[in-house]
């Protein structure tokens, strides 16, 4: 008892905490950082081999996977149209078959121009890329710096092989009907073509039934994204090569460079693989006024088509393309090496688009403006 008969303060005994449930060699071995690393490499692992397992299946069965990706790109491209005509009271079935036979008749168009203006003058082409490589080689000579002959040659061999090689010659109609055979995978296309732009949204939303609440609203976001972007990408592509070959089919003009047709049709055919399509193309035509008008002549026509893809590259496609392309030229470059390395010409036109759809899939993954979280910026960017 404590001086005025009470009991002194005593502060409480916290009860025992209660003993940590024994931890097992195997979890405890897991459960540190070398552990964690070796988990998430094991994951990385089996995604990788299910993808490796795709890219195997997707390449067996090409005749029929490439014309669907083509049908869906130019469904996509061509989409506008048909709902434009839908608008005005056109009933679908027509406006689908307006917009089919349209869209045909281009791309006939297209095979037409390239077969007369290019595969009838190809030897000729050939010949003269050629013989402005040698050209080239004599002019080279006395640079400060080495380059062997042996090099040279190589260059040259390798150019020759690449021009006279019947894949490049009939390169446009390999590009446009995606498959060695080409009757069949066009039909196919058309065919698949047909309905991607009658029931396109019908059929996407079949794909979405197994969803629902966000995970459908994310489904729905990510197909009216992938849409916007093939189609954005496939216009914008086609504006900016027309502009392209027609200013450089006018600058070689004005120099007096031959062949202008066949080269601007390249011109428009290679803008369609970005980055690598343009050097190729300038390449061509500058090798081409080397050896019928000279350096000077050559250097000219290397400084119009630098200029053109400037002008391109600073004002039109900013404009023309908008958010359809969002992509870092390292991306750009990666996608176009896989996609060639897998299916050829081909690869190289549709793995840009594809690759700048998933991208933008990825923009609307957790909402119309929220991209997947680790997409997301987590800190001011620096330069």
């Amino acid at each position: 008892m404590g001086w005025f008969g009470k009991r002194p303060d005593v502060a409480p005994v916290p009860p025992p905490a209660p003993p940590e449930p024994p931890r097992s060699a195997t979890r405890a071995l897991w459960a540190d950082g070398f552990g964690r690393a070796g988990t998430r490499s094991l994951q990385t692992l089996a995604v990788l081999a299910v993808v490796a397992v795709g890219v195997l299946a997707v390449m067996q069965l090409t005749l029929v996977v490439i014309p669907v990706l083509i049908a869906l790109v130019l469904a996509a491209a061509i989409s506008p149209l048909v709902s434009w005509l839908r608008r005005r009271g056109v009933p679908s079935l027509l406006a689908t078959w307006i917009a089919l036979l349209a869209l045909v008749g281009v791309l006939a168009l297209i095979v037409w121009g390239v077969v007369l203006a290019v595969i009838n003058q190809w030897d000729e082409l050939a010949a003269s890329a050629s013989d402005g490589l040698t050209e080239l080689q004599s002019l080279i000579v006395g640079l400060p710096f080495e380059i062997t002959d042996e090099q040279i040659t190589e260059a040259q061999e390798a150019l020759q092989g690449l021009l006279a090689s019947d894949t490049v010659g009939a390169g446009a109609l390999a590009g446009l009907s995606a498959t060695a055979n080409f009757v069949t995978g066009f039909f196919i296309m058309v065919v698949v073509l047909f309905f991607f732009l009658k029931d396109g949204p019908k059929i996407w939303e079949f794909l979405l039934r197994p969803f629902e609440g966000e995970r459908y609203e994310r489904g729905l976001r990510v197909g009216g994204r992938t849409v916007q972007t093939l189609g954005g990408y496939i216009r914008g592509t086609a504006i900016i090569a027309a502009v392209d070959a027609i200013g450089i089919g006018i600058g070689l003009a004005i120099v007096g460079v031959p062949l202008v047709i066949p080269l601007s049709v390249l011109v428009f055919l290679l803008a369609f693989i970005p980055l690598v399509g343009a050097t190729l193309a300038g390449t061509l035509a500058a090798l081409v006024a080397l050896v019928s008008l000279g350096p000077v002549e050559a250097l000219v026509v290397l400084a119009i088509v630098v200029a053109v893809n400037q002008i391109e590259g600073d004002f039109l496609q900013p404009v023309v393309m908008g958010r359809s392309l969002s992509l870092h030229p390292l991306v750009i470059l990666v996608a176009l090496t896989i996609g060639t390395v897998l299916a050829g010409i081909t690869g190289a036109v549709l793995a840009v688009p594809i690759a700048a759809s998933i991208w933008g899939a990825v923009q609307v993954w957790d909402g119309p403006s929220t991209p997947a979280r680790f997409a997301r910026q987590k800190r001011p960017e620096t330069v």
